[in-house]
């Protein structure tokens, strides 16, 4: 797998980088993360899409401590949606994440203790943007492309679509509504949201199932989308 979980590159798009802030919906970031880890073991072979719940096709672990974590957790579960399994993983997965990628030195965390220290705020402004830029150029160049992505960016962009997360990637209110159709586009012809066969897809059957599945919880689990806006900083 990736040196750099999905869930990991959601979150570094989401935060700005000096103000150290999430940007967007926070419900709607949690979600996708929730969901990321999911298609990260979908990736590696490890889940499936059957019957309308996520199964596990092989229990062996992946290397990553999170994904490994929901790994032994499905396993050892009845079988769920995947629409449950977002918001089963949703709660408590970001402050993980950040604390992954701040002992690993990719942001840092800052604690901006107020009311006389009963409320603890905290901002995450980036370190090390390596990790980021690599994920904005892969993004760019999908929206920028004639073809259809390797399996995951396609993978990331059909979930910063479903989480909504245009804002994040600095475009205008037009840029955005066009980035929106263009990252959809992606996710279609990878075969996630039904406009290209599964037969014609690039992507393989199995990890495409279980994206499409999961897009369609986050959807579902959003509502109606609101007017898009640009970034705020």
């Amino acid at each position: 797998m990736s040196s750099v979980a999905l869930a990991e590159e959601l979150l570094l798009l989401a935060y700005d980088n000096e103000s150290g802030k999430a940007i967007g919906s926070r419900i709607g970031l949690d979600l996708g993360m929730a969901a990321a880890v999911l298609v990260e073991l979908a990736l590696a072979g490890r889940i499936a899409y059957s019957d309308g719940t996520i199964i596990v096709t092989n229990d062996k672990p992946i290397g990553e401590p999170i994904a490994d974590d929901v790994l032994a957790r499905i396993a050892s579960d009845t079988p769920h949606t995947p629409a449950s399994w977002v918001q089963r993983l949703r709660h408590g997965l970001r402050g993980r994440v950040l604390a992954d990628l701040c002992a690993r030195g990719v942001i840092c965390d800052v604690d901006e203790t107020a009311m006389e220290g009963y409320v603890h705020l905290h901002r995450y402004p980036t370190i090390d943007a390596s990790v980021e830029n690599e994920v904005r150029d892969r993004l760019s160049k999908a929206l920028n492309g004639d073809g259809v992505p390797a399996e995951r960016t396609a993978a990331l962009a059909t979930l910063v679509a479903a989480v909504r997360m245009e804002p994040t990637l600095g475009l205008s209110v037009e840029e955005t509504l066009e980035a929106h159709n263009q990252l959809e586009k992606i996710g279609g012809g990878a075969g996630f949201t039904g406009n290209v066969s599964l037969e014609e897809s690039t992507i393989r059957p199995s990890v495409a199932l279980v994206i499409a599945a999961l897009a369609k919880a986050i959807q579902q689990a959003l509502g109606t989308p609101r007017p898009a806006t640009p970034a705020g900083g």
